[in-house]
């Protein structure tokens, strides 16, 4: 593998530094190296041993076109073989004259800023192995990865056959995971040789730069680590004036930290392929050799089909893994979406039974919460622990989702219930609402087998600054690896999404549909309270005509009607009496519906103030005590409205209490300390009024449905008589004003009306 140089330092900035890996200034000497003007095709750079493989000086060469190495022919291959792009490598077989003789070469060719990169190496007379045998070998390896039945076993077959293809001692499979991390998950070996299987790798032993050359997917060949690297002439790209970058280059030179490290290894020789999932390196292929070994040309070409055939082949069976979760969880998905879906309350679809949110995406616990409303399933933090979470999550997550199998290195208070919830998949459903989803997973201990401890290719130089090095040691060393859960797979986090936007759209159907019956229940309360009045302003007529019939009866002819029939006529008046109370009483509430608030600044100590003074003139055989605590305040209102509530909730206050000596408190209180009664009217809805007496107290049984029209909770002739009309008066108003009325109450000791006015 390739690695940093050994003493740089780790830092991001040393890591841009040395990734001149990739322009090391020399190649590895199994082959020559030509650096081309790609207008001229003009030899302008070349590795310091073409006079071993061409005879010919470097000072010879330069400045040369191409055709001093190739005839007509020739050029005509090479001129096929030119890469289209930048970042692509073609390989090419080119016969080259030499001294009257030609030499067969094989070889590949590049771009590099505005140059063309030619590498050669001499084709063996007798290849090792001949094509036939190679393509057995590579349809019998083919066929063996096709018939794996697992991931595991089909990376047992690939590095079971480059095995046998490279003869290389050691061959395993390095597996990244998303911190750069590793960790050997197959591997083929002599049985001398320590395993390395199972074994755990930092993500510094393979750094940044590193990885982005491996991502270009070229085979790396080293036949020997203890090679000599042949310097280029001249030093720097004359086109560039800079090193120059053999990024795809086969030939290029081996980093001395990275001869180091695999020395340190026991290897001489080494092969790596690259196995890549689309644009991602998915991990690598390695090969190692405890001496200097020679691969043949045809060999090197056969594993590079191989590998992307192994690639292709992990790829179908992680998808059929993925495919086989997936189908089970879609098929919960729609079951529980279609549940959710054609639910009267949706969260408590949400919610019940509980484990198939759970099950959703694999979590052993959750907490819904819809406001300051949480509702916790499975194994949680505690209540208190889940509100402070929201409150860090409002802080410090921005985005609609969020997940961690470490929650506690993200979020420190974690550690307290670490055991239960080290794990968290976070959705937000609505940042306004203040709706959200956590998902727990709990502490999964993991005994990590590390090759050699990570730490140990760090060392601090004199001033303190880290130093990536190259270890010494790769013997197993044990680390337990606490605070982490189990991963989130990728489809878990779609299903979480998925989720989160069948609910939004759910949630805005739900919403068109009541806008849509509000709309219809205005319309029809609308209809219904002009009904009520025109029957209502109706009706008044003849029963007026009843009871004055009756009236003419009675002073007219009392003396041809006996005591019975008197009787009955005072009854018809006093019943007529009784429904023209009514009679007024839906009128009234009719026009309340119907009428627009006169909103205007009001001072409520005028308003109670009058309505007392008629109160007192209405039950003139009533005394009582006024207590007024404090000035109340003036606000935004309907003044009529607002007097007419006073003068309800005060007279129902005298009406209903049998006590010797009478009070009503009238009062408000603040929600906000800031407030006074002072404030702005928009700090209306931040007070509280009250109307407190010492009277019979309501029920408890009672006290929901007092504000009912024409309610009763006694006989007509108890307390005066009464229509059952005041208090749906005054919750109405209430209501008009965008406000609320409540009470508290206790039997034989007296009751408190509670309201607010927002408008």
């Amino acid at each position: 593998m390739d690695y940093l140089r050994a003493g740089s330092s780790i830092s991001s900035e040393s890591l841009v530094e040395a990734a001149l890996i990739h322009a090391p200034g020399s190649i590895q000497p199994y082959g020559v190296l030509l650096v081309l003007d790609e207008a001229e095709l003009e030899i302008i750079q070349v590795s310091n041993n073409v006079g071993e493989y061409l005879g010919m000086a470097p000072q010879r060469l330069l400045g040369q076109p191409l055709t001093i190495l190739l005839d007509p022919a020739q050029m005509q291959v090479f001129q096929q073989h030119l890469p289209e792009r930048e970042n692509q490598r073609m390989a090419i077989r080119l016969s080259v004259s030499l001294h009257g003789q030609s030499v067969l070469f094989n070889g590949g060719l590049c771009r590099s800023h505005e140059t063309l990169v030619l590498e050669l190496e001499p084709a063996a007379s007798v290849e090792e192995d001949s094509i036939t045998n190679v393509q057995i070998r590579l349809q019998g390896a083919i066929a063996r990865m096709k018939r794996a039945s697992s991931l595991s076993d089909l990376l047992t077959v690939v590095v079971d056959e480059f095995q046998q293809l490279t003869g290389f001692d050691r061959v395993h499979i390095y597996q990244f995971d998303e911190q750069g991390a590793g960790e050997v998950v197959a591997e083929a070996k002599q049985d001398t040789l320590s395993p390395y299987l199972g074994l755990h790798f930092p993500a510094h032993d393979v750094p940044v730069p590193a990885r982005e050359l491996y991502s270009l997917g070229l085979l790396r060949y080293i036949p020997d680590l203890t090679a000599q690297p042949i310097t280029l002439v001249p030093t720097l790209n004359p086109k560039t004036e800079q090193p120059l970058d053999l990024s795809l280059a086969t030939l290029r030179s081996v980093d001395s930290c990275c001869v180091e490290y695999h020395q340190n290894m026991g290897s001489t020789a080494l092969l790596i392929a690259s196995i890549l999932q689309g644009q991602t390196l998915w991990g690598l292929l390695v090969c190692h050799h405890q001496t200097a070994r020679q691969i043949a040309y045809g060999v090197r070409a056969a594993c590079e089909l191989l590998v992307q055939m192994a690639a292709s082949e992990i790829e179908s069976k992680l998808r059929q893994a993925d495919l086989t979760r997936q189908t089970q969880l879609h098929a919960l998905q729609s079951e529980f979406l279609q549940s959710i879906a054609a639910a009267d309350n949706f969260i408590d679809a949400l919610i019940k039974p509980e484990i198939r949110l759970l099950s959703l995406v694999g979590a052993q616990g959750a907490a819904v919460y819809l406001g300051d409303d949480i509702t916790l399933l499975g194994d949680t933090p505690t209540l208190e622990q889940t509100r402070r979470l929201i409150e860090w999550t409002d802080q410090a997550i921005a985005d609609t989702l969020f997940h961690t199998d470490a929650l506690a290195r993200v979020y420190p208070d974690a550690e307290a219930f670490a055991a239960i919830a080290s794990g968290l998949l976070f959705l937000r459903i609505s940042k306004v609402q203040r709706y959200g989803i956590f998902w727990f997973r709990p502490e999964v201990l993991q005994m990590v087998n590390w090759g050699g401890n990570p730490e140990d290719s760090i060392q601090v130089d004199a001033s303190g600054q880290p130093q990536l090095c190259p270890r010494n040691s790769f013997e197993s060393w044990q680390e337990i690896v606490r605070r982490t859960s189990l991963p989130w797979h990728p489809f878990e986090i779609s299903s979480a999404l998925d989720l989160r936007n069948a609910i939004v759209g759910i949630v805005l159907k739900k919403a068109d549909e009541l806008a849509k019956l509000n709309h219809e229940l205005q319309e029809s309360n609308r209809q219904l309270a002009s009904f009520a009045y025109a029957a209502a302003h109706d009706l008044k007529e003849p029963l007026r005509g009843i009871y004055n019939y009756a009236n003419v009866l009675l002073e007219d002819y009392t003396q041809v009607l006996d005591g019975e029939g008197v009787d009955y006529l005072s009854e018809i008046q006093a019943f007529s009496r009784r429904m023209e109370t009514l009679i007024n009483a839906l009128l009234r509430v009719a026009q309340l519906r119907q009428t627009e608030l006169q909103l205007r600044p009001a001072n409520l100590n005028e308003l109670l103030r009058n309505a007392v003074e008629v109160v007192q003139a209405s039950r003139s055989d009533d005394s009582f005590e006024l207590r007024v605590p404090r000035s109340l305040p003036r606000i935004h209102c309907d003044p009529i409205l607002v007097n007419e509530v006073f003068r309800n909730l005060v007279s129902n206050a005298i009406k209903y209490n049998d006590q010797a000596e009478k009070w009503v408190e009238v009062g408000f209180q603040t929600r906000n300390s800031d407030v006074t009664e002072n404030s702005p009217r928009t700090q209306t809805a931040n007070w509280v009024f009250y109307i407190r007496d010492n009277g019979i107290g309501i029920p408890e049984m009672h006290l929901s449905s007092v504000f009912q029209l024409f309610k009763r909770l006694h006989p007509q002739e108890s307390y005066g008589g009464g229509a059952g009309i005041g208090l749906a008066i005054v919750h109405q108003i209430v209501e008009r004003h965008r406000g609320q009325i409540w009470i508290e109450s206790v039997e034989g000791e007296g009751s408190t009306f509670y309201f607010t006015l927002a408008s």
